[in-house]
């Protein structure tokens, strides 16, 4: 569950930073067709549910 909460944190915060330059990955790029205000909704959440994944997966004996 850290993994993938990880994960979409980290799809999240590349959506936000390559919107500023005018690109999308490729993955995302569904959104922008939905408006504005929903993609930026949608791309918050991916970084708020990541990141509560990514916490609510705390540390197993296999990653120390």
């Amino acid at each position: 569950m850290k993994q993938l909460g990880g994960l979409l944190a980290l799809f999240g915060i590349a959506s936000i930073v390559l919107h500023f330059m005018n690109m999308e990955l490729k993955i995302l790029r569904w959104i922008d067709t939905w408006g504005e205000g929903p993609a930026w909704g949608i791309r918050a959440g991916l970084v708020v549910v990541g990141g509560l994944l990514f916490l609510a997966g705390g540390s197993s004996k296999s990653d120390k």
